[in-house]
């Protein structure tokens, strides 16, 4: 079977070029005020945490191991600061927020309060649209951040709190779909952007990762997002079946990311595939997944 990639990384490529080939340029794209999504898919285990660079303990991570996250946050200041270096009147502003979607259900995991009223069922976190039809969430805490070092910090902090579990075939398995999200505003040029980085759960065979109870359910719920995540990818990029209805509201991962897919947003997928025989099958799936989401056209605009 053959597929159409932009591009294809072998196993032994190191993050600094997996960075470089794909990631760097949409950072350009974020500091022009253009949103720009990067998100991983892929089966349990098969390494979509590590690139993306949530792992729980970012702080005592070697440099050439750290994933995309880190590296666009670096280049994202460095931008700025240099653009500020060139006009001093140049001003700027980040803002973090990290949500993780656990069994169809929102926790904002840099404020805990927020985090124990979902557990009591307040969800305080909200999905809505404003006029130009663009996606925003309402009720989640933002942190405002002067520098690489307090972005990171949120990062680590946030990503200590994300649930993780182990499976048979993942020690350290996400038990939910993280989105990490930047937003910079200029102040002297009057644009916005948003930077969304989806590290999405892995898809999983409860018969393979002998899942029972709690993480059971969790798998359940993981396949039931990605599944939803599909059949949004498949009406959007399947010219041959016209769709008029994409069917976005069929779970909180698509509704949530329905600017990055077929709106305004410049969009990477990075499926992440195990050269393992025993999974040919799951590794087949993510790239014909890949395959079509290559098709989707996002009509992108700067957000002044």
């Amino acid at each position: 079977k053959s597929f159409t990639f932009d591009y294809v990384f072998p196993s032994d490529i190191e993050q600094e070029d997996v960075f470089h080939g794909c990631a760097s340029p949409l950072i350009d794209k974020l500091v022009e005020g253009y949103n720009v999504t990067i998100l991983a898919y892929g089966q349990t285990g098969s390494g979509k945490t590590y690139t993306m660079g949530t792992t729980l303990d970012g702080s005592n991570i070697p440099l050439e191991h750290q994933g995309i996250i880190p590296r666009a946050i670096r280049k994202l200041f460095a931008d700025l600061h240099e653009r500020k270096e060139k006009n001093p009147s140049y001003e700027f502003e980040v803002y973090v927020s990290f949500l993780e979607l656990y069994n169809e259900d929102f926790k904002d995991l840099l404020y805990p309060q927020s985090r124990e009223n979902n557990k009591k069922g307040k969800c305080d976190l909200m999905i809505r649209e404003d006029a130009n039809g663009q996606i925003y969430w309402a009720g989640v805490k933002e942190v405002q951040v002067s520098d690489l070092d307090e972005l990171l910090e949120q990062l680590q902090k946030g990503s200590l709190r994300r649930t993780v579990a182990s499976t048979d075939m993942n020690m350290v398995s996400s038990r939910s779909h993280a989105i990490f999200s930047s937003r910079q505003k200029t102040l002297t040029s009057k644009v916005a952007s948003k930077f969304h980085f989806v590290d999405l759960a892995g898809s999983e065979g409860l018969k393979r990762t002998n899942a029972v109870g709690d993480r059971a359910k969790e798998g359940i719920a993981i396949n039931g997002g990605l599944l939803a995540l599909g059949n949004v990818i498949s009406a959007l990029g399947d010219e041959s079946r016209k769709f008029t209805h994409i069917p976005y509201r069929d779970s909180k991962l698509t509704r949530l990311l329905q600017d990055s897919l077929g709106g305004n947003s410049q969009t990477l997928m990075l499926a992440c595939v195990s050269p393992a025989d025993s999974n040919f099958m799951e590794t087949l799936n993510t790239l014909k997944y890949a395959n079509r989401a290559r098709n989707i056209k996002n009509k992108v605009s700067v957000n002044e």
